[in-house]
């Protein structure tokens, strides 16, 4: 009786196993497919005026002259702050290449392209 047992729970775990590696197959098939040359990084800011300059030149110095070289470009939207955070963001995009200034609408649309 505990022989059976015993095999019915080996038996069990074996296969629970081989699904858990056929989903991550799929899983990596799925989405091995999307953008995987780096890092997005995607911020959604509200009056920042004081922060988000500094916020963003940090990480552009590590991208620019540092070891990071995984983040490709920051994405950046303005939740309809009261401040000059806008202002910031914008002039920072023109200044540099890897900074995008988009509405949250571009937002939405660039989040849903990534999960399709």
């Amino acid at each position: 009786m505990w022989n059976f047992i015993g095999n019915a729970f080996l038996w069990t775990l074996a296969f629970y196993g081989l699904f858990e590696i056929i989903r991550t197959i799929i899983f990596f098939f799925t989405y091995s497919s999307k953008k995987g040359d780096g890092i997005y990084l995607i911020l959604a800011v509200k009056n920042q005026e004081n922060s988000i300059e500094g916020f963003l030149r940090s990480v552009l110095f590590k991208i620019l002259y540092g070891k990071e070289n995984s983040i490709k470009e920051i994405i950046v939207t303005d939740l309809n702050s009261v401040d000059n955070t806008k202002g910031i963001i914008q002039k920072m995009a023109v200044d540099y290449d890897c900074v995008k200034f988009v509405s949250g609408k571009e937002c939405i649309e660039i989040l849903e392209e990534l999960d399709s």
